[in-house]
């Protein structure tokens, strides 16, 4: 076995245990370097809806292309393909000739965590809601949507797809009455906040 293949199969256990360590919590994924186009080795948690075989990423193809770049890229900012926010970790995996061959990422959902902080701002809340309206005259966004379904679901202790369907048509409402569906692609994103389909977010409005 070659030196760069035995780095791999131990990264691979490296993964294999830190994914299953953080279940439903931290995608962990392997990517072989030496292969951009078939980068993906070995995912854990797959959160992310890519599979073996699958290409590297931006930052993969820049520490191919850069020997100079940083072993490890910790803590940046990412966003799975249904629109939740994550947290990331690159750790860039050298050989005795200083090149890179693997990579071993780690995407967090901190989605859920909003939800657990959301739900204890409630739990320790004291003063009365502001009842009268506030007038904003900027446009609604997704990013305030997503805060918004969020938090309403945390008034109730749950995350969002865990409401039941009673709870989920209330909430699609409520977001409509507040002008949130005329958002872009607002109907998109809430099937992925809700997990439901487009045809029930309709429905959920007549």
């Amino acid at each position: 076995m070659t030196e760069d293949e035995l780095l791999l199969r131990e990264a691979e256990t490296i993964v294999t245990a830190v994914g299953r360590m953080f279940p439903g919590l931290c995608e962990v994924v392997l990517h072989d370097l030496r292969d951009p186009e078939h980068s993906i080795r070995a995912i854990e948690n797959n959160e992310s809806g890519r599979a073996v075989g699958d290409p590297a990423t931006e930052l993969g193809i820049a520490r191919i292309q850069d020997p100079a770049y940083p072993n490890v890229v910790q803590n940046y900012p990412n966003t799975f393909p249904d629109g939740r926010p994550a947290k990331s970790t690159s750790i860039g995996i050298r050989n005795s000739a200083g090149e890179y061959v693997a990579a071993i990422c780690l995407n967090l959902d901190v989605s859920l965590f909003a939800t657990v902080a959301r739900s204890l701002r409630e739990l320790v809340r004291t003063e009365e809601r502001e009842q009268s309206v506030t007038e904003t005259l900027r446009a609604r966004t997704s990013v305030e949507l997503r805060s918004l379904a969020e938090e309403f679901a945390a008034e109730r202790g749950r995350a969002p797809h865990a409401l039941d369907s009673a709870e989920k048509r209330r909430m699609v409402r409520f977001l409509r009455d507040e002008g949130f569906l005329d958002v872009k692609n607002a109907v998109r994103t809430l099937t992925g906040i809700l997990g439901v389909s487009r045809a029930t977010v309709y429905n959920y409005l007549k």
